[in-house]
């Protein structure tokens, strides 16, 4: 089982939360708006499938970056070879 970080890259504020608490999320899914303190708008997305383990902001928050917005519990996929 692996739990994926989701950081900020940037500081601002959270504009919009995609997610909630144990929803399952796809890879390269919008999981966060935020606004840039230069009034632009970053889109958070990852690299993998999982379910929300728990979100750590919520709409209106602070952010810098390297602070943590969710943690994913990655789903992991195996391929049996014949």
């Amino acid at each position: 089982m692996y739990y994926e970080m989701i950081t900020s890259p940037c500081h601002g504020t959270i504009e919009k939360v995609s997610i909630n608490q144990h929803s399952r999320v796809y890879e390269w899914e919008p999981l966060f708006y935020v606004k840039t303190i230069d009034g632009g708008t970053e889109i958070i997305k990852m690299g993998v499938s999982g379910e929300v383990q728990s979100l750590e902001v919520q709409e209106g928050d602070q952010v810098i970056p390297g602070m943590v917005l969710a943690y994913i519990k990655e789903e992991m996929v195996i391929s049996a070879s014949d």
